[in-house]
């Protein structure tokens, strides 16, 4: 049944060019999703001034509707984000859309200045870009990656995004920090890859280990316990996340073995059963132990 679906995915030309596909469009789309949460303090922004806008000229405003405190839409990171000519760049080829998100930027906008995070904010002494960009970094962190309202507008827009949530947004608030330290000077915004060879490491790594199939799970069916598991009723997942951990073990030698092992137990963790990560750490320390035995793992 296991065997049946993998080669499902990848088992005819068709298949592995549509699987090749759809990997690197989902990481283009992680790409934007980190370009649309960067343009979220903007656009909100803009929403508060406007609010603040339409106060001051009701009919009869009060003394705070004519005075507001403008600490919020005076934020440096603002017109850093909008005026940044990589973000220009980006959207021209990659046009993104958050006028028809209303009722998202209300309710994430409606949170923010109800929180204690926004009233501290404005009343602190505290005025500089980092003290800005810090603020932006606290409202991402407990106000808006949790959001429910943000994740049910991802999940009715893309289906890879709510997944990619958690990793794009501690990229966005990298980025946050380096303008916050920055003193003001311009800065680039994070490249989808780091270089060539990290813009191909996804492609090869599927590559690899269609090809390792059948030699993959023969290792994996050598350290099943047979008497608490069925080789041939393994989750699909886990023996996904096996194939590629065992290629990445033996195709990337710079690559520390605690680290491929942590990585792909937190996805098993993640995307497979509740004792998925336990089971998975026991085939592949088997595993390694094996291929250190035969000279094939030469790494520690």
């Amino acid at each position: 049944m296991v065997e049946q679906s993998i080669k499902g995915i990848a088992g005819t030309k068709v298949g592995y060019i549509n699987a090749v596909h759809n990997l690197q469009k989902s990481l283009d789309k992680a790409y934007e999703l980190y370009h649309l949460l960067l343009m979220l303090p903007v656009e909100l922004t803009r929403m508060q001034d406007l609010r603040l806008d339409n106060a001051r000229n009701k009919y009869l405003p009060t003394h705070e509707d004519l005075n507001p405190n403008l600490r919020f839409i005076d934020n440096r990171l603002i017109p850093i984000l909008a005026d940044n000519e990589d973000m220009h760049r980006y959207l021209k080829e990659n046009p993104i859309d958050l006028s028809g998100k209303y009722d998202l930027l209300k309710s994430l906008l409606d949170n923010i200045v109800e929180s204690d995070v926004y009233a501290e904010y404005m009343n602190s002494d505290t005025d500089s870009l980092e003290a800005d960009c810090e603020f932006w970094r606290t409202v991402f962190r407990t106000i808006i990656l949790p959001s429910d309202a943000l994740a049910e507008a991802l999940e009715s827009d893309n289906v890879f995004w709510n997944d990619d949530l958690d990793i794009i947004g501690t990229f966005v608030l990298k980025t946050i920090r380096r303008i916050g330290v920055s003193g003001g000077n311009v800065i680039s915004l994070l490249p989808q890859y780091k270089d060539d060879e990290d813009a191909r490491f996804g492609a090869d790594l599927f590559e690899s280990a269609v090809e390792r199939y059948e030699e993959n799970m023969k290792l994996i069916e050598r350290f099943v316990d047979a008497r608490q598991w069925d080789p041939e009723r393994l989750a699909f997942m886990d023996v996904v996340i096996m194939m590629a951990a065992i290629t990445e073990l033996v195709d990337y030698p710079l690559i520390p073995i605690p680290v491929t092992l942590n990585e792909y137990i937190e996805i098993a963790n993640y995307y497979s059963t509740p004792r998925s990560g336990q089971f998975i750490n026991g085939i592949l320390f088997s595993v390694i132990n094996y291929l250190k035995k035969e000279g094939v793992l030469v790494k520690n």
